[in-house]
């Protein structure tokens, strides 16, 4: 695999440390998913579950999109890839999807997570709300649960993995 991956210095301030974990686990989802066909980025991990690779990466493109656009910013452009009918739409996939669609467009929300993350300090608040508690966050607490969230889905994502080639890495 050739994605490169790189922790944040161990003596980094806090900002560059969270910005550098969460780069971190970015890139692992990445390589983990690196050298595969889209057949094999669709494969389910075990049934019944629905759980794929390329699931994964659409769920981190929803992800993405709703804690830095429609939290952190207050700007909702709707769902990529679910919707009121199919909550879980990112993981039902079809012989149509393909990685490079998932791939660009996982990548531009992450761009744009940057982005909207550059305007504000670690203790600025945001503008949006959860959907679910009705919480505003700041932008330390959205980092720390994004690196949360990829920590856990790159687990996943090592076992599905494993399962589709036998590879294996941290």
């Amino acid at each position: 695999m050739t994605t490169q991956r790189s922790e944040p210095a161990p003596t980094a301030g806090e900002r560059a440390m969270l910005e550098g974990w969460l780069d971190y686990h970015r890139q692992t989802l990445a390589w983990k998913c690196e050298g595969l066909t889209d057949d094999q980025l669709r494969t389910a991990s075990v049934p019944p579950s629905e759980l794929s690779l390329m699931g994964l990466v659409r769920h981190m493109a929803e992800v993405e999109r709703g804690w830095f656009r429609k939290v952190l910013m207050d700007d909702d452009p709707g769902p990529i890839y679910y919707s009121d009918e199919d909550r879980d739409g990112e993981f039902h996939l079809t012989e149509q999807d393909s990685w490079k669609e998932a791939y660009a467009t996982w990548q531009a929300e992450i761009d744009i997570a940057r982005r909207h993350a550059a305007d504000f300090d670690l203790d600025d608040i945001s503008r949006g709300r959860s959907r679910f508690s009705g919480n505003a966050f700041s932008l330390r607490w959205i980092y720390t649960h994004m690196i949360e969230e990829y920590a856990r889905h790159n687990g996943h994502a090592d076992l599905i993995r494993e399962r589709i080639d036998g590879v294996t890495g941290d």
